[in-house]
Order: C-alpha cells, then sequence, then structure tokens
C-alpha cells in the first residue's frame, strides 16, 4: 500500500512546484526589467531548487535533479557579482552540465549539428579572447567546450532538450560578452536570465520520462523507472 501512497503525493506537488517555479520567474524577470534589485535577490535562488522539486515530483533521474541543483548553486555563487565567487560559480555549472552529459548518455548525436556547434564555440571564444582578464581566458574557454559539448548532446533528447541546449550557450555567450566588455543588447541581464530559465525548463521537459504530461502525469507514468539514474 505504501508503494501507491508515494506516487500520489508526489503527484499532488505536480502543479504547485510548477506554479511557484513560473511565478519566481516572472518575479525576477520582472525585477530585472523594473530594476527592483529585491525581486531579483529574492528570486533568483529559488528557481532552481523548486525547478529540482518539480523534477523529483515527476520522478526525474538523480542525475538531472543533480545538475539543476549545481545551477542553484551558480545562481548564488554568482549574485554578489564578485571576482571571487565567479569561478566557483561558474565550476558549479560546469558539475551541472557534466549531470547532462552523464544523463544524455551514448546515444548518437547529429554530425552535421557538431560540426554547427563546434563553429559557434570557435567564433564566440575567437570574438571575446582579447577582452577576457588574462587569468580568465582558460577556465572560461573549457567552460566553453563542456558547455558545447552538452548542448549538442542535447539534442539526444528531442526538440525540447535540444532548444534547451541552445538557449544555456545563448545565455552564457551574453555573459561573456558583459566579462569580455563587448557590445549588449539592451537590458542584458533580462536576456540573461530569460534564456537561462527557458533553458533549464526545456533541459527538464525534455528529459523527464515519455509519455509524461508536462504539468499532470499519465496512468502508470510513475512506474515508468528507464529514465532513472
Amino acid at each position: 500500500m505504501s508503494a501507491d501512497i508515494v506516487p500520489d503525493r508526489r503527484e499532488r506537488l505536480v502543479r504547485p512546484l510548477l506554479a511557484a517555479f513560473l511565478l519566481a520567474a516572472v518575479v525576477d524577470l520582472f525585477g530585472l526589467l523594473a530594476d527592483v534589485p529585491v525581486a531579483h535577490l529574492v528570486a533568483k535562488p529559488l528557481l532552481m531548487p523548486l525547478l529540482a522539486g518539480y523534477a523529483a515530483a515527476r520522478r526525474g533521474s538523480r542525475l538531472l535533479i543533480a545538475a539543476l541543483l549545481f545551477g542553484w548553486g551558480g545562481d548564488t555563487l554568482l549574485l554578489p557579482d564578485a571576482d571571487a565567487t565567479f569561478l566557483i560559480g561558474m565550476g558549479s555549472f560546469a558539475a551541472g552540465h557534466v549531470c547532462y552529459l552523464l544523463l544524455f548518455g551514448r546515444a548518437r548525436s547529429s554530425p552535421a549539428v557538431g560540426a554547427v556547434y563546434a563553429a559557434v564555440l570557435v567564433t564566440v571564444v575567437a570574438l571575446l579572447w582579447n577582452g577576457l582578464p588574462a587569468d580568465m581566458r582558460i577556465p572560461m574557454t573549457g567552460y566553453s567546450l563542456l558547455l558545447t559539448a552538452m548542448a549538442h548532446r542535447a539534442g539526444t533528447r528531442g526538440r525540447y532538450a535540444a532548444v534547451g541546449g541552445a538557449l544555456f550557450l545563448l545565455s552564457d555567450a551574453l555573459i561573456g560578452t558583459g566579462v569580455a566588455d563587448r557590445p549588449q543588447p539592451p537590458a542584458p541581464d533580462f536576456w540573461i536570465m530569460l534564456t537561462y530559465i527557458a533553458a533549464q525548463f526545456l533541459l527538464t521537459a525534455g528529459t523527464l520520462a515519455p509519455g509524461a504530461k508536462w504539468v499532470g502525469v499519465t496512468p502508470g507514468a510513475y512506474r515508468e523507472r528507464s529514465t532513472s539514474i
């Protein structure tokens, strides 16, 4: 009987956790657009724990949940906007990308798409290199290589994850233009967070159990263990 009760309890949490995540996203983005720093400071650290809770309620893989929580570590470490925490935060995000890569496994990916991502990586690094602080060039290049590999491999999990991986790369490229003092779009922090939030949500949607709905679950979905690691 206990085996039947636990899935029911998790199912009841799916909608509230998703709603709370979306609310936190709206508050965060509004705070950035309206220049209300306290909204960003409060909402940003809530995003990934809520999304991880949603993934857990949907019985997502432990690697997916770990990737989201490493993203939370990066989010909180980047809040102070200090050089000392920037590299540590980048390391936390890198650990999340490793989790995603392990989750995606060795499924065959498109060589043509891989070539496009390789060209994007080389172009971005070349454009930012001279503007980056000397002590950050190698760490950021290594991180960019890992992120690009994750974005490419995300395509093996379908269209949602593929778009999520691409948006993650775009979000971090926007961060890189700020670090390298390159031209940025108006309200760059808004676009960075918008693409990042969408990226993490789409990666989550793309790696949850096949056949399950985004908000609810189909009958028997909680018994699907094939994607749990």
